[in-house]
């Protein structure tokens, strides 16, 4: 979670990339950043979801 003045202070860093997911909904700031870029966990929330449905382990997902 980026609070207070993180985004401003990241976005006048020097730092050339910041990646972060999409766990906690971005604020408009984030998404503007230049130097923020947010990956959607959606696709990964979704295989896990369709593999315990089926009784199948998660644990591959994170190999």
């Amino acid at each position: 979670m980026l609070s207070g003045g993180a985004v401003a202070r990241i976005t006048a860093s020097k730092l050339k990339e910041l990646v972060i997911t999409d766990t906690i909904q971005p604020t408009e700031a984030v998404r503007v950043a230049r130097n923020i870029r947010v990956l959607s966990i959606a696709t990964l929330m979704g295989e896990a979801i369709g593999q315990t449905a089926h009784e199948e382990s998660v644990s591959s997902l994170f190999d």
